[in-house]
């Protein structure tokens, strides 16, 4: 049978999602517990995979096993076995041909900036200190829809095919003592968000126009759009499948 598994982590502790050698990551340690408390060996796969530092309050992975359990108290086990900072919502049946990388239909993220320094916020949240014109940040995130190519805001020496994401949502909003960055697409590049965020707040601070967002999209070059902002201000928020998966 395959299982979708939902889930969320605080990325603080793990070198990001995906396995790679000498370092802790998400799937490795999901992937521990799985094959622990199901006394099977689990190979799990991601819809997407979230960077060092980055964290996902949604994630979804799936995973095969002939082991007969009971949802429910797969979850409970799991919870138990597993650190703090990661959390399992749910398992479910799907149907065998059923991905959670390929079959995603759109993804969600947020951006947290912070605009004064706190204690308990200081690591899931990006603390800018000079403040920021968010008009001028919401008049650049429009821009963002006329266009599909995102080269200028993908990691160089990626192994992509095609540059093309089709946004469906992109705004900038006040909450609290923050900013938040809230953006929906059907895909995304290689620290896309972390580049667009960057450059948003060259904007915000008039370091750019708003209207210079044009060339920076069309000069495909990634040295022409803003810096990367910090990992610890990331959020996978939500990832939508369609229902024809479901068993």
């Amino acid at each position: 049978m395959r299982y979708f598994i939902e889930l969320s982590y605080n990325g603080t502790a793990y070198h990001g999602w995906q396995i790679q050698p000498k370092a802790l990551t998400v799937q490795e340690v999901l992937e521990d517990a799985l094959s622990t408390v199901l006394s099977d060996t689990i190979s799990v796969m991601g819809a997407g995979r979230t960077d060092t530092g980055v964290h996902a309050t949604q994630m979804f992975a799936h995973f095969d096993t002939d082991r007969l359990f009971d949802t429910t108290d797969l979850v409970y086990k799991l919870n138990s076995f597993l650190p703090f900072n990661i959390a399992i919502a749910n398992v479910f049946k799907v149907k065998p041909e059923a991905h959670a990388r390929f079959n995603a239909v759109r993804r969600s993220y947020l951006y947290r900036i912070s605009l004064k320094k706190n204690v308990f916020t200081h690591r899931n949240a990006y603390y800018v200190k000079q403040p920021l014109d968010v008009d001028k940040m919401n008049a650049a995130s429009k821009i963002l829809f006329e266009y599909k190519d995102f080269q200028c805001f993908s990691k160089t020496n990626t192994d992509v095919k095609t540059y093309y994401c089709d946004i469906m949502k992109a705004r900038w909003f006040t909450k609290d003592n923050e900013i938040q960055f809230a953006i929906t697409a059907d895909r995304f590049l290689r620290n896309m968000v972390r580049a667009i965020v960057g450059t948003m707040i060259n904007i915000g601070l008039g370091k750019i126009e708003v209207d210079d967002l044009h060339t920076i999209i069309t000069s495909k070059n990634r040295g022409e759009a803003g810096y990367s902002v910090p990992a610890h201000g990331l959020y996978l928020t939500e990832v939508v499948y369609p229902e024809t998966i479901l068993i």
